[in-house]
């Protein structure tokens, strides 16, 4: 295949949208699987909805995930510039180039004329679309609409025969086209800026793209992408349109959505971890052939193949994205999560202040425990608050004083208690031993060794392993709790 370059080039037009980054990924594995070039482009020729930013979102991001770029903006390169918008003097200087040799032209119909030309294109039951009106003006055709004020748009000039355009795309196979489905479509706006179309095909040339990874959305611009190459002399690159994302209800996620999930810095504020989201976004669209589903990125860069994406859409799945970020977490460095943890139990109130030493090596323990039942960090305060209360809280106190009023739950506390005191290092695995001893021992059963004992140390009916839960608390702390939910049946 040679040396490939690629590139990724969203609008600055709003939070970048997880089918976006899904889009720099693919071509980062892509680029990083051929040893190629990712260019990074900032296409804001939107000057209304562009915002530096959103730009400034978009770069924090793609450094988040980890997709490094080889050239583009803040990054450099021999093709700049790389925003649109500094770009201005070349497009200018291709459509006059088509202008000159009659492939486009001005047009000068306001939308109202324009609307009427649909009305009536629909009337006679026909597609709506431009009609060429302006095709033929004479010089002084022209001159007479701009003293009326009118600013024109520029347009490119369809072939008089109709054609067919086949896009051979790597991921969706042959694709044909009629140009008969087309207009005369404009490749300036009357504002002075490019369209999406002709300067795309601009950038793509003069940059060297010779692979354009996209969402399938943007097929159908490929015949009017294809019909400028041609006419301006250039040579397209290779296509290939990857499947949309799809939400629950097999929609398409909207980039300007009300839900906030589909903007990629949620992740990053909920404490997922980037590798996580990265691992879960290479396989929306794409899978390896065994079916694994936990794979590094060296791993993904070495199994992913074009080829191997699906044709069809790619539902994005909350819930497995949970199971996979909890398991990235469950198996990542225990120092590492508690270092990401610490700003969501400041932020819950449950620590203040700095952390020393001391409290930093207790968090170890509470967090370690703590992270098997989250999905993600923002979780942990709720899951680690009871380590924290300097007294057990109960949902229901007269329930509580019921089950702790059982026969033998006395002396399952001081049994506990007293083999605990007994134990030379308190470690979960002795605790878990103590249990077990404590069910051949005594003539209770085992709910009435567990349950009153979880309820005394937590006030809750279900949470981590009991052992776990003793093992943090400490003998003393444990001790004490017992002893008080004893005197509440008194």
């Amino acid at each position: 295949m040679g040396s490939i370059r690629l590139r990724f080039p969203p609008s600055p037009t709003g939070r970048i949208h997880i089918g976006n980054i899904r889009t720099a990924l693919f071509n980062w594995l892509w680029a990083r699987k051929q040893g190629g070039t990712l260019v990074l482009r900032i296409e804001d020729t939107d000057r209304e909805r562009s915002a530096t930013e959103f730009e400034e979102i978009i770069i924090r991001e793609l450094q988040w995930l980890g997709l490094d770029v080889d050239e583009g903006v803040n990054k450099g390169g021999d093709y700049g510039p790389y925003r649109q918008s500094e770009r201005l003097d070349i497009y200018k200087k291709y459509a006059n180039k088509l202008l000159e040799e009659d492939k486009a032209y001005y047009c000068y119909c306001t939308p109202e004329e324009l609307e009427q030309m649909r009305k009536e294109a629909r009337a006679r039951g026909e597609m709506p679309r431009y009609n060429g009106r302006c095709r033929h003006l004479t010089d002084e055709e022209r001159k007479k609409l701009e003293s009326e004020g009118r600013k024109p748009v520029i347009r490119f000039k369809l072939p008089d025969e109709e054609q067919e355009i086949i896009v051979n795309d790597q991921i969706k196979g042959k694709v044909s086209f009629q140009t008969s489905v087309l207009d005369d479509f404009i490749i300036f706006k009357s504002d002075g800026m490019p369209t999406y179309n002709f300067a795309v095909v601009i950038d793509d040339a003069l940059m060297k793209i010779t692979d354009v990874i996209r969402g399938e959305d943007h097929l159908s611009n490929t015949p009017k992408q294809l019909l400028l190459y041609e006419a301006l002399g250039f040579e397209p690159p290779r296509f290939a349109h990857l499947p949309l994302i799809l939400n629950k209800d097999r929609e398409k996620l909207k980039k300007r959505s009300n839900d906030d999930a589909v903007y990629i810095g949620e992740y990053r504020r909920k404490g997922y971890l980037p590798e996580a989201l990265f691992n879960y976004l290479a396989l929306l669209g794409w899978a390896p052939r065994d079916g694994q589903e936990l794979l590094s990125r060296e791993e993904l860069i070495r199994r992913f193949e074009l080829k191997d994406v699906n044709k069809s859409g790619a539902v994005f799945d909350i819930d497995k994205l949970n199971w996979l970020n909890g398991k990235y977490i469950r198996n990542a460095d225990i120092k590492r999560i508690v270092d990401l943890s610490i700003p969501y139990l400041k932020e819950a109130g449950l620590i203040t202040g700095e952390v020393d030493a001391s409290l930093y090596r207790w968090l170890v323990k509470v967090i370690d425990v703590a992270r098997t039942g989250v999905d993600y960090l923002k979780q942990i305060p709720e899951e680690t608050s009871l380590f924290f209360k300097k007294n057990v809280e109960f949902e229901d106190k007269s329930k509580a004083i019921e089950e702790f009023s059982q026969d033998g739950v006395t002396e399952v506390f001081t049994t506990l208690v007293n083999k605990l005191k007994q134990l030379e290092t308190l470690t979960p695995e002795a605790i878990d031993g103590i249990f077990k001893e404590m069910k051949k021992e005594l003539p209770v059963s085992p709910r009435t060794i567990y349950h009153p004992v979880r309820l005394a140390l937590t006030g809750l009916n279900s949470g981590p392993e009991i052992k776990n839960v003793i093992y943090i608390l400490g003998i003393n702390e444990v001790e004490k709790r017992l002893n008080e939910a004893l005197n509440m049946t008194e």
